[in-house]
């Protein structure tokens, strides 16, 4: 059972991290911004996704 459960999140996960950065492709942000924004998501899955939720670019 841990593996589905792990295998799902993991899938969540995966599906939050792509949604992350075309949301990021489609800011008005610089784009020195977003391709750091999305190297941030890509290194470090969870933690990129968070902090680019509270702080990335919008929009």
């Amino acid at each position: 059972m841990g593996i589905e459960v792990g295998g799902f999140f993991g899938l969540i996960l995966l599906v939050l991290d792509v949604w992350a950065i075309v949301k990021v492709t489609q800011s008005t942000a610089s784009t020195g911004s977003k391709v750091l924004w999305i190297v941030l998501i890509l290194l470090l899955p969870l933690l990129g996704l968070i902090l680019w939720f509270f702080l990335g670019p919008k929009g």
